[in-house]
């Protein structure tokens, strides 16, 4: 069996340490993201709500970026949510303008009643492009 591609983006990140896991996999040309929160780099949940989605955002933009991949790439995405109907009209306004233009990816809403401190999480699925293979 093949060892696992883990990505990792620069700086520190102490949740992946803290609770032992990789931000991301690459099997193939498909870069499978590890849920992401709105933590500091010491791994503490941001208390606003929307500082706490658009750093979740920027978490992913960066393991995306690790991977050669950026929103575009997104095929896939899987949100989590704490109180959805209250978060919704937060947490569209921080997606649509870090996934940009149509078409938007396949997305699935989660409410769930614990994040480990966290009130918001995504995860998503990316091909690699081309031209992220060819650099």
């Amino acid at each position: 069996m093949a060892k696992r591609d883990a990505i990792f983006p620069a700086g520190e990140q102490a949740l992946y340490e803290i609770n032992r896991y990789s931000p991301a996999i690459r099997s193939g040309d498909l870069v499978f993201v590890s849920g992401q929160v709105g933590s500091r780099p010491d791994g503490t949940p941001e208390p606003e709500f929307e500082r706490q989605v658009q750093l979740a955002f920027d978490n992913l933009q960066a393991v995306l970026e690790a991977a050669g991949c950026s929103f575009e790439d997104v095929v896939d995405a899987t949100t989590f949510h704490t109180d959805a109907a209250a978060q919704f009209e937060t947490i569209s306004a921080v997606r649509l303008k870090a996934i940009g233009d149509p078409p938007y990816p396949n997305w699935t809403a989660v409410g769930v009643n614990w994040l480990a401190g966290f009130d918001f999480e995504i995860k998503v699925i990316a091909r690699v492009s081309a031209r992220a293979e060819a650099v």
